[in-house]
């Protein structure tokens, strides 16, 4: 057969969607498939070589693959890589002699309509059908997507027959030059179907008819190469259409997903506010995307069959997953990471995200957003970074209470009790950290309220140290931070229960220190009027008027005490009144005689009266002490000394801690005779016995009056004597 001394006419082929997006690299290379050729013959009438003819379509069918390679795979791709394979096989030689190649059998139908042309010389007019006039490219552009592919797989067929019948056996180029027409054509048809893709989503999108057309295309295409040919080496390779068509959509979600933050610099860079700006950016585009499929591409391809909602389900979730693990690398600092975390879990992890209550959903679950491994690790990375910053906040607490020492400001009162910024601050730290991490999950919330109790744990001694050592004690402020000590506990212990071992020890210890030393301030005003009692002054003087004084001035500061502290530290101030009016009692300046020990006895009785009724009145619970004074007052002033054992029982089964030291001291104040003194200590004797065993098992708890009062010891030298 002579060789075509024609040129093949260019191909125009063109997207009507290229304003929108951007020329995809496979058209413009099939577009230049059909320049000129070099003919056959030289001028001067030399014959090309076949292998330089391979070379060269060897170098031009690898641009095009290149080109095309570098936007996406396209649909078709396998056949045009088996047609490549083919037409070189053609040109080293095609098959072996005397074998004859089966023709590949036609899908019903598509051979309609095409005329039998066996001169390559007409390779161009055969892509152009009879019917209509139109060529290949022409209903490419055109998105007469189903007609087009119809009439490459007709020119297929029939390339496919020709080659089976050795036609190009004297003219493998020609074979050559059809074979990459038909290859370019396939490649920008593929190339057109994945514009398509790409452009649904755009902002303009893209009619209904077209997304059905693009359905048929893939359909058909699975159709007619359902069942490869027996040769095996050539264009009718199954193509897997619809999986490319995936692969197409899987490519636009992923494009989709770059777009938001697409001027993103890092992590470091941008920080927590410009991550959670692009998350909201991400989040925002998703959702709109998956809404348009809902109720726009969804129902174009149903009628195909094709199950779009998932596909672009699935497509979009994987995409999202990459770009959260590409930001995930780079993230730094809790509150970045934090972001992160939350928008998987609270954002793209709420039920309404991929889309509204009721929507089927995928029969297989989809994967995590997220890794296991990955989620851990910015777990882990998260809790570290807390750790650390929950410590810098409590050293600002307590930098920010220094600063009120400094300014000497007294503490404000809040409904009656006094507050201090201290218990409110340590609340929303604990209290917003905890529910954050809880919205992400069980585990980090655990991990979180750890962190914030250990550091509460080591914090509370630490700030009870600067201030006990600061200028700033004084009445108020330790009523203030015994009430905050308290809030503390009973509030965080009440909200997690689990953190009682690990912070109940140091707030009660704190509490404590703060009752102390508020008590250690009043007595030290009180001690050193208590020196006037059995005196010979004490007997003219209203002494016990400016030592009550001042216990009311300071029941008024227990007031805006928090209970059941107020009450415990108002029990302890009407202790060490009757304790240390006792102590003074028990070791007299002054020895009395007759009448001065009955005036002394009426004075003491008049003073318990006056210090039970002011207790009673400020509201002390702590009646047990009623009795302590006056039993010592009526054995003082007791003129029928059998009566003194009675009142000697009383004292000892109200007050299970008095010891022989103490009744010996009583006595002494008495100066009973000693014979007398004698027959009492041993009739008291076995209530003493009892009385330490009631101590030592089953005292009222807080009961302590005489074991903290030390009698001198040289009334124990006299009462011996006596």
């Amino acid at each position: 057969m002579p060789s075509p001394q024609t040129e093949t006419p260019g191909l125009e082929l063109q997207s009507p969607k290229e304003a929108e997006e951007s020329q995809t690299p496979a058209q413009g290379s099939w577009r230049t498939s059909s320049r000129k050729e070099p003919n056959a013959h030289c001028k001067d009438g030399t014959r090309l070589g076949l292998g330089t003819l391979r070379q060269a379509f060897s170098r031009a069918s690898q641009r095009a693959l290149t080109q095309v390679s570098k936007e996406d795979t396209g649909l078709f791709r396998p056949s045009s890589c088996s047609l490549f394979r083919s037409f070189r096989q053609a040109l080293d030689g095609g098959p072996a002699a005397g074998h004859v190649q089966a023709t590949p059998e036609v899908p019903s139908g598509v051979m309609n309509g095409v005329s039998q042309q066996a001169s390559t010389g007409a390779a161009s007019e055969e892509l152009k059908p009879e019917a209509e006039g139109k060529s290949v490219a022409d209903l490419i552009t055109e998105r007469q997507l189903l007609a087009a592919f119809e009439q490459l797989l007709r020119l297929e067929t029939r390339l496919v027959a020709e080659k089976a019948s050795r036609t190009f056996e004297q003219d493998p180029t020609a074979f050559a030059r059809r074979a990459m027409d038909v290859c370019l054509h396939y490649d920008g048809l593929a190339a057109e179907l994945s514009a398509i893709v790409r452009e649904t989503l755009g902002s303009d999108g893209v009619d209904a008819a077209v997304l059905a057309e693009l359905a048929r295309v893939v359909n058909a295409e699975e159709e007619a190469h359902r069942s490869p040919p027996d040769d095996g080496d050539f264009l009718r390779t199954p193509r897997h259409g619809r999986q490319h068509w995936e692969e197409a959509v899987r490519r636009s979600a992923q494009e989709r997903v770059r777009r938001p933050g697409a001027g993103w610099a890092s992590a470091a860079a941008e920080g927590a506010s410009g991550l959670a700006q692009l998350l909201a950016e991400l989040g925002g585009s998703v959702r709109r995307d998956l809404q348009k499929v809902r109720q726009e591409v969804q129902p174009a391809y149903a009628a195909a069959g094709f199950p779009a909602w998932e596909v672009y389900l699935r497509a979009f979730h994987s995409a999202v997953a990459q770009r959260l693990q590409e930001l995930a690398r780079d993230a730094r600092g809790c509150e970045q990471l934090y972001v992160l975390l939350d928008w998987a879990a609270n954002v793209y992890g709420s039920p309404d995200f991929l889309g509204p209550p009721g929507l089927a959903l995928p029969a297989e679950p989809l994967p995590p957003l997220l890794a296991p491994d990955v989620w851990a690790r910015l777990e882990s990375d998260y809790t570290s970074f807390l750790e650390a910053k929950i410590a810098s906040c409590f050293d600002n607490i307590l930098q920010l209470e220094q600063s009120h020492w400094a300014a000497a400001e007294d503490p404000e009162v809040l409904q009656g009790l006094y507050q201090a910024p201290l218990s409110v601050d340590v609340h929303m730290l604990v209290a917003e950290h905890v529910k954050a991490a809880g919205a992400i999950s069980a585990e980090l919330e655990a991990t979180t309220l750890r962190i914030c109790t250990r550091a509460l744990g080591l914090f509370v001694p630490r700030f009870e140290k600067a201030f006990l050592a600061s200028e700033a004690v004084s009445e108020p402020h330790l009523g203030a931070y015994i009430n905050a000590c308290e809030e503390l506990r009973t509030g965080i212990l009440s909200r997690f229960p689990g953190t009682l071992e690990e912070l109940e020890k140091p707030l009660v210890a704190a509490t404590c220190s703060f009752q102390k030393h508020l008590l250690q301030g009043l007595q030290r005003e009180l001690q050193p009027l208590f020196r006037v009692v059995c005196t010979r002054d004490w007997l003219t003087q209203d002494w016990l008027r400016p030592l009550m004084d001042k216990v009311v001035r300071f029941t008024g500061h227990l007031q805006r005490v928090a209970q059941p502290r107020a009450q415990e530290t108002l029990q302890e101030v009407h202790r060490f009144v009757v304790r240390e009016y006792l102590a003074q009692a028990l070791r007299p300046r002054k020895r009395f005689w007759a009448m001065e020990r009955m005036r002394g006895s009426q004075k003491m009785s008049l003073d318990a009266q006056a210090i039970s009724d002011t207790f009673q009145g400020l509201g002390s619970e702590a009646t047990w002490l009623d009795q302590a004074i006056q039993c010592v007052a009526e054995i003082l002033g007791e003129t029928y000394k059998d009566d003194i054992q009675r009142h000697l029982e009383t004292l000892i089964r109200s007050y299970p801690d008095i010891r022989r030291d103490h009744i010996l001291a009583i006595l002494a104040l008495r100066r009973l005779g000693c014979r007398r003194n004698q027959h009492l200590l041993q009739h008291t004797q076995d209530l003493l016995r009892a009385a330490a065993g009631v101590v030592g098992a089953e005292a009222p708890r807080g009961r302590v009056l005489f074991e903290e009062i030390k009698v001198p010891s040289a009334i124990a030298v006299r009462i011996t004597c006596i």
